[in-house]
């Protein structure tokens, strides 16, 4: 555990005015995204998310997170991220295009990755050991809200990906004592119900078995007993915690 928060306190020593920069042009590409969704806007976040999942898997990663033992494996995870939306820029499966229909949940999600800094401080922890925004679980936390807000045509194969690593997500709140990380493992939970519910819809003309409605109430029950799983976690960190 030591290893772990240690080199996070190197990276954001190391990196703060690099995420600051970096969350800066986020903002700015998600207001236009939202407001002014143009080709280029579309293009612009496409290429910025490429670069910002490259960013962790080289920068957070390969460079800080060396002394890690499992460094290698995530490294290669966010490559293939990376990648995703490389593949996506040039043959657009990832349209952008907004559905309307989970605004309200897709906007938190996409400022959740602000609050993490916030939740760390109110627990105690100080600058440079804390949570910050530019950080694997909270890039992926922005990217399902960005996907949630525009889910007419996604790839669904990233989408797999990211809820993947919601689940990783949810195994630091327990094992690395990161309750931030609570955030990113329970908005997996509605994500995953809803991006796959969309995925469905949309392919009802195509003759599969089980039928849909068998594909929905399975996912339904997936989500369930994930969400469960994350609720009785939840209450052994509560237990455990110090009372004064």
């Amino acid at each position: 555990m030591d290893i772990f928060w240690n080199t996070i306190a190197q990276y954001n020593a190391g990196t703060w005015i690099y995420q600051i920069f970096i969350s800066v042009i986020a903002i700015i590409l998600t207001y236009f995204l939202f407001k002014h969704p143009t080709q280029i806007v579309k293009s612009a976040m496409k290429l910025f998310l490429a670069f910002l999942n490259a960013w962790i898997a080289i920068v957070y990663y390969s460079i800080y997170c060396e002394p890690r033992s499992y460094n290698n494996m995530f490294v290669v995870y966010w490559t293939i991220m990376a990648l995703f939306w490389l593949y996506d820029l040039f043959f657009g499966h990832t349209s952008f295009e907004r559905s309307y229909k989970y605004d309200k949940l897709a906007i938190i999600l996409c400022i959740l990755p602000f609050i993490y800094p916030i939740i760390s401080l109110v627990r105690g922890l100080r600058f440079p050991m804390m949570t910050s925004p530019v950080m694997p679980c909270s890039v992926a936390i922005f990217t399902i809200g960005l996907l949630l807000a525009h889910s007419k045509k996604i790839n669904i194969f990233l989408v797999m990906f990211l809820t993947h690593w919601a689940l990783i997500g949810f195994t630091k709140v327990y094992f690395f004592q990161i309750p931030e990380d609570f955030l990113l493992a329970s908005s997996a939970v509605p994500a995953l119900y809803l991006f796959y519910k969309e995925y469905i819809n949309s392919n009802l003309h195509i003759s599969r078995k089980p039928k849909a409605k068998i594909l929905n109430l399975l996912l339904i029950l997936l989500c369930c007993i994930i969400g469960l799983s994350f609720t009785i976690t939840l209450i052994h960190e509560l237990c455990e915690m110090p009372r004064i």
